[in-house]
């Protein structure tokens, strides 16, 4: 049976993987870590590289065998990935700003590409033992603890007063515009993919992204959302695509749970 139609085969043991990915995380975490700085200056810890190692072993070992692509080794030209029909995108630690802060908003990300498309993803967050996971055609669940996984489901008709979710590290005068014109809202931060989780569950109604994130920020929950009756998008209403360019930095983009109304029309004039 094509991928596209029967990937959750692989779902438990990615979620068994992410755990054991967070778990090695949170012995760093507990512990008086060092933080170095990438070419990029953004933050990097002993955690990212530990889960990064833990997730490739662990998805190579899996049958079939996919490409592994992780935030931690992304310098794979587009000559190379771009004949990859199916892959692994991972985040092996995201919002290491989060974890340097020791808040507990970091997660890590495994999600399954195939053409252009996350249909398998698994968001777990280690500090608050919180795992959301979803395949296509298989819909969205969140566990907490070991408990049993709940079913997600967006909130399909958004409230006047909206909750919007954004960052606590981004913001700008392009996201206070978009803001300004979607009306009346209450705006809560939290890090790392845990944002998009939130739309996925209900507990938000929008997040516009009016900055740079990368293609392994968001996939994994991506899915999530899609699998919970939401959508992610460019500002222009176009899902976002994975592995179809040179970068691998996404679009400004908006994921929300109510279709009926047109979140694109208030980023006019907001390039992304």
């Amino acid at each position: 049976m094509p991928i596209r139609k029967e990937p959750s085969h692989f779902l438990e043991p990615v979620i068994a993987l992410a755990k054991e990915a967070g778990r090695r995380i949170m012995e760093i975490y507990e512990s008086d870590f060092r933080v170095g700085v990438k070419e990029d200056n953004s933050p990097l810890t002993a955690a990212d590289l530990a889960s990064h190692h833990c997730l490739v072993e662990g998805l190579e070992a899996l049958h079939p065998a996919y490409p592994v692509l992780s935030e931690e080794s992304k310098a794979l030209p587009f000559a190379a990935r771009s004949a990859w029909e199916t892959y692994w995108l991972i985040d092996p630690l995201d919002g290491t700003k989060e974890f340097v802060k020791r808040n507990g908003e970091f997660t890590v990300n495994v999600a399954l590409i195939h053409r252009h498309l996350p249909v398998l993803g698994v968001v777990y967050a280690p500090a608050k033992d919180l795992c959301y996971f979803a395949s296509e055609g298989c819909g969205a669940f969140r566990q907490a603890g070991g408990a049993e996984p709940g079913s997600l489901h967006v909130w399909t008709q958004a409230p006047h007063r909206l909750r919007v979710v954004g960052s606590r590290s981004h913001g700008g005068e392009a996201l206070d515009l978009y803001l300004s014109r979607v009306g009346e809202h209450e705006l809560v931060s939290i890090g790392s993919s845990l944002k998009l989780c939130w739309v996925a569950e209900g507990s938000a109604d929008l997040y516009p992204r009016i900055g740079l994130t990368s293609e392994w920020d968001t996939a994994a929950a991506h899915c999530v959302v899609n699998e919970a009756g939401g959508q992610v998008t460019d500002l222009a209403g176009r899902p976002l695509l994975y592995n179809a360019k040179e970068s691998l930095l996404n679009p400004y983009f908006l994921v929300f749970g109510d279709k009926s109304r047109d979140w694109s029309g208030y980023a006019a004039g907001i390039e992304g």
